[in-house]
């Protein structure tokens, strides 16, 4: 089969396109070349938590692999037959566990027998998404599409230290069902988390404190969890528990920055979530696309896309045939619906 030609500086150009290129090309063994890889990046090409996905998946994928190496912005990739199993990946830095999981979740979903992963590296990363959004946002919704994953936090880990420890059981399915996402009915509650990693307690507590005041959360909804034996970080999530689904947004501790300054960013973004009165947020918006598409269509309405999102899709419609509308709402509001082109 020819190889799939893929512009790694397309769109939004991060690791974004690795990955979902990765896992389609597992799913639907269909060879990828890759050129121009994170072009657009202060250090482009493969640096070592893309290079972790790369030969995870070569792995998992009996791959054929040619440019698998640190700053390469070119590969080719050549799977065989997904084979399901046991495997234990560490990353080497604090690079995401959680974008690791997202290359492989998928093949290894749709393969003949059961998997379980160990990961190991950073499990609350900036710009990944959180253990804790993955765990109570997107899996459930991944189950009623028929998929049965189990995902433990055997130990957090956090940038720069890494360290963490993720584990992923996973019951093959045959199929996936589509998905439909057109409200999240009634908010039920919300509630805050604040990790505190080998960090003074009083971080966590005045990044709550501010976040009961701009989302006028009860005593009852704060919870501070210091953390020892897993490095330095800090992490506060904000969990939306809605009718129809939860959404979980979360904010990172950086040097330098006040705590009452992430709380004041991660609040704007539950609050922007919360006017829209859509289900799906951006964030959720941009995982959702490959189950959806690999299910063979489905809709959800959520906030307008970001270049993320859209580069995303752009990368799996070069692999499967489908159509996607985007249709505005308003300013606030945005349909984004897979529909097959395959033949019937």
């Amino acid at each position: 089969m020819t190889a799939l030609s893929l512009d790694g500086s397309y769109g939004e150009g991060g690791g974004q396109i690795l990955r979902t290129a990765l896992a389609l090309a597992l799913c639907l063994k269909r060879p990828v070349r890759l050129f121009n890889l994170r072009a657009r990046r202060a250090q482009p090409g493969l640096r070592p938590q893309h290079l972790a996905c790369v030969l995870a998946a070569a792995e998992i994928g009996g791959a054929k692999v040619e440019g698998a190496t640190l700053g390469s912005q070119e590969l080719y990739f050549e799977p065989s037959t997904v084979r399901p199993g046991r495997y234990a990946f560490a990353i080497g830095t604090a690079g995401s566990t959680t974008l690791l999981l997202q290359t492989l979740l998928l093949p290894l979903l749709l393969a003949q027998a059961p998997s379980r992963l160990i990961l190991t590296g950073g499990t609350h990363n900036p710009k990944a998404p959180s253990f804790d959004f993955l765990a109570q946002a997107f899996l459930p919704l991944l189950a009623r599409m028929g998929a049965k994953v189990e995902l433990n936090l055997l130990r957090p880990g956090f940038y720069p230290r890494g360290g963490g420890i993720l584990e992923a059981k996973i019951e093959p399915t045959e199929k996936l069902s589509p998905l439909d996402l057109p409200e999240r009915g009634k908010v039920l509650e919300i509630q805050a988390c604040a990790l505190v990693a080998g960090l003074p307690r009083p971080i966590g507590e005045r990044e709550l404190k501010e976040l009961a005041k701009a989302l006028t959360l009860p005593e009852s909804a704060l919870r501070v969890e210091a953390l020892t034996g897993c490095g330095v970080g800090n992490a506060v999530t904000v969990t939306v528990r809605c009718e129809h689904l939860s959404e979980v947004f979360t904010g990172f501790g950086e040097r330098g920055v006040r705590a009452e300054t992430v709380a004041e960013r991660l609040a704007a973004e539950v609050k922007a979530y919360l006017a829209a009165k859509v289900p799906v947020g951006p964030y959720l918006a941009d995982q959702l696309l490959l189950p959806l598409a690999l299910a063979g269509g489905g809709r959800y309405l959520t906030l307008p896309p970001t270049p993320h999102t859209t580069t995303n899709l752009w990368v799996i419609q070069q692999f499967l045939p489908l159509a996607c509308k985007l249709r505005q709402e308003n300013a606030q509001r945005c349909w984004i619906e897979l529909t097959s082109n395959a033949p019937s």
